[in-house]
């Protein structure tokens, strides 16, 4: 034991009163503290009259270091016993109880630490912080208590003994003041979920405090959205249950009056701009319902509208006026002179594999520029959908003179790579399995790579997918695509196919909801070990081996995700294939799609209808089976190569398919009573079309006439958080007598 000894200069007076006067202090007990730091703690110094709430003062300064176990003052005359009892290391931190949570996870919250002084404090801290960690998975009755062991030598081991509980439930989520949009509709918007049939297998209906935050923040964009620009979270109440196992959520809202778009106008005081010109840039029309993505969209239009104007720091200011009679919000669109800024340059940190011009070029904006605020946050919108950063913080603040702005770019990688084992099952092809590796950030390049191999119980598919999506430092994406098909009599034939293929593509925007794709491919097909009775297959099997050389290209108009109704939308595709560069075979295909999808009944029913149409159109020859087209997957309720013109020359009627085919699918989804939190719901379907026309018919004997097949069934929908699953019940109204029907289709696809 280390004993230190102060002697002060002068003599002390009898204490009087409760009135200490030190000469000298002895400190006994530290071993790693020395006394000099100690007494420091206490503030005595020397000849200092001391009262004995002064006295206490220093005394409890040094216990409150948080040093020592046990602190001990004893005034003995002139001279002052400190005794303390350091508080021992700790030899090793050990976690007990836990399952859920492994020592590796619980080691990175605690700050406990072997080899560093055991403080009872920072233990109860470490312990709050890991109940804190199994609340955030939905444990709010977990308990952690820090326990020690005495060791030798002064060490303790640090023991935290975990009840982990159980994990607490939502049971109910219920709604009070909605009176738009029902109670299913609003829980279906929601991140949180509510208990259901596979609810050991669903993260998102446990108890997490962070999610209903984050949810009141999703019911105001949901209202939003939709025009109810009053609306309100009152508040949200969360009661457990009398058994204490679950919650009972209540969000308490106030939905407010729908608006929609009033007069919207464009106005400027500007000598340079033509308020005429930019009103007709503006596409949104009075009646809309009102969204603030609309007003957002319509900025950013104007504001691009002046950039290829070569009209510099124009910005757009939206003035909103409100028709309390009318229910609607007037909008005038100022378009006035911003301040003189520049940018002065954009500094990216965080990014250890990406690299700097991959996150550069999700600006519009380079060094130099004119500053655009309302860019900068599109900039940061688009980096954070790269999906390669857990975090993206985009920030400007001012530069070395006040006429320019630092953008700084604060990111958090995260991994980008996936390797993925699939199994599918249909029907017709039974079960298949797929290994998948993809890597969406190659190389920190912002690149896509995929490698695909895919078996079934007869086909085979292998596959490598390439995708640069800024070619030339430009919006272009760049793509190549090379695969191996090989079928083994699938879908009831009694031939083999095998597809070797290469295609380049370039796709690049044409519109703000359009695109346009250009491709060249090189393939060789071969038609092979046929065992039917069909002349008109073997006489294409004859032909051995092909090599097709194409050119095309694909329109594609989508506005389900940003339409001026966020309720409905519409796909279209036009695509056409010119084959004849070269190769065996001369044709021209073309096929085109129209899509609709619409939600009514305050969004509890789902509309969606389909039209589909191609044509193969020979230049030189007959076309092959390999070619032609066949309506599987296109037409529910019939087996895959199920309907069609078929050669009679077989006795159960070889599929042909078809030169030319047509498609339409409808179909309604709706709830069936059935609480949501099982995510199933119903559907009925009716399909209508048919595949005709041929080369080679035989000399007339095979009817290749267009004769349409139409279907009706039911489907029942089950979303699992295993994947989704969808059963489809049913019956032809109208086919031939050689078609082959399907009456029941079992769909799944299942990842993990």
């Amino acid at each position: 034991m280390f004993a230190f000894t102060v002697a002060c200069g002068m003599q002390a007076t009898p204490a009087q009163a409760q009135t200490y006067r030190f000469s000298s202090v002895q400190i006994e007990g530290n071993q790693r503290v020395d006394g000099a730091t100690i007494l420091n703690y206490a503030g005595i110094e020397r000849g200092q009259s001391l009262s004995a709430g002064q006295l206490n003062s220093a005394y409890q300064r040094v216990v409150d270091s948080g040093l020592f176990e046990t602190v001990e003052f004893v005034p003995a005359g002139n001279t002052l016993q400190i005794t303390v009892k350091e508080y021992p290391t700790v030899n090793l931190v050990n976690f007990e109880g836990n399952k859920k949570l492994k020592d590796e996870e619980l080691a990175t919250i605690v700050q406990s630490q072997s080899r560093r002084v055991y403080s009872p404090r920072q233990a109860e801290a470490d312990a709050a912080s890991i109940v804190t960690a199994y609340e955030q998975s939905g444990r709010i009755a977990a308990t952690v208590t820090p326990r020690i062991i005495r060791r030798s030598d002064n060490r303790v081991d640090l023991i935290f003994e975990i009840a982990e509980g159980r994990v607490v439930e939502i049971e109910r989520i219920s709604f009070v003041g909605n009176r738009t949009y029902s109670e299913r509709r609003l829980r279906r918007a929601l991140q949180t979920k509510q208990a259901g049939l596979l609810r050991r297998l669903v993260s998102r209906d446990t108890f997490i405090a962070d999610r209903i935050e984050f949810d009141k923040q999703v019911l105001r964009d949901f209202y939003m959205s939709r025009g109810y620009i009053d609306f309100q979270v009152l508040s949200v109440n969360s009661e457990l249950t009398r058994r204490r196992d679950a919650f009972l959520i209540t969000f308490n809202i106030r939905e407010g009056q729908q608006f929609k778009f009033g007069e919207v106008t464009a106005t400027s005081d500007l000598a340079e701009i033509d308020p005429d010109e930019f009103q007709a840039a503006i596409k949104v029309r009075p009646g809309v319902v009102y969204t603030p993505s609309l007003v957002e969209n319509t900025i950013a239009r104007l504001e691009r509208l002046a950039l290829q104007k070569g009209l510099n720091f124009i910005r757009v200011e939206p003035r909103i006026n409100r028709d309390e009679r009318n229910l609607a919000l007037d909008v005038e669109f100022a378009i006035t002179r911003g301040p003189r800024v520049f940018v002065e340059r954009i500094d990216i940190e965080g990014n250890s594999t990406t690299l700097d011009r991959v996150v550069r070029r999700q600006f519009r904006t380079v060094e130099g520029d004119p500053f655009n605020p309302r860019e900068v946050r599109d900039a940061a919108e688009r980096i954070r959908a790269l999906g390669f950063f857990s975090t993206a913080e985009v920030e400007a603040r001012e530069g070395t003179t006040p006429d320019q702005v630092i953008v700084d770019v604060n990111v958090e990688e995260q991994p980008s790579g996936s390797l993925s084992f699939g199994l599918n099952y249909s029907v017709e092809d039974g079960v298949g399995a797929a290994v998948s590796f993809t890597e969406t950030n190659f190389l920190g390049r912002g690149q896509f790579l995929n490698f695909t191999i895919g078996t079934g119980v007869d086909n085979a598919q292998y596959a490598v997918r390439f995708a640069e999506p800024a070619f030339l430092g430009r919006d272009v994406r760049f793509g190549f695509d090379a695969r191996y098909d090989e079928t083994d009599e699938q879908n009831d034939t009694d031939y083999r196919t095998r597809t070797i293929s290469v295609s380049p593509s370039l796709t690049f925007p044409v519109g703000e909801n359009s695109r346009l794709q250009l491709r060249y491919a090189i393939e060789e097909e071969n038609l092979f070990s046929y065992t039917g009775s069909s002349s008109i297959i073997q006489a294409e099997v004859d032909e051995g081996a092909l090599i097709t050389s194409r050119i095309g290209y694909t329109y594609s108009y989508d506005t389900r995700r940003s339409g001026l109704n966020p309720n409905a939308g519409i796909q279209l595709r036009f695509s056409q294939d010119y084959a004849g560069l070269g190769g065996d075979v001369d044709y021209i295909e073309t096929s085109g799609l129209v899509g609709a999808e619409a939600q009514i009944f305050n969004e509890d029913v789902t509309l969606r209808a389909e039209l589909e149409a191609g044509a193969l159109s020979m230049i030189n020859g007959d076309s092959r089976v390999v070619d032609r087209f066949f309506l599987n997957g296109k037409i529910r309720g019939f087996e895959g190569n199920g309907i069609g013109p078929r050669d009679p020359e077989r006795s159960n009627g070889e599929a042909l398919g078809g030169n030319a085919f047509l498609a339409a699918r409808f179909e309604a989804e709706f709830p069936v009573g059935i609480p949501e939190e099982y995510g199933i719901t119903g559907g009925v379907f009716a399909d209508v079309g048919s595949v005709w026309s041929l080369d080679n018919d035989g000399g007339g004997a095979i009817d290749d006439s267009l004769k349409l097949r139409s279907v009706v069934g039911v489907s029942v929908f089950w979303t699992t958080p295993l994947g989704p699953l969808r059963f489809n019940f049913s019956k032809a109204i109208q086919k031939e007598d050689f078609d082959r029907e399907q009456n029941f289709d079992l769909t799944i696809s299942t990842r993990f």
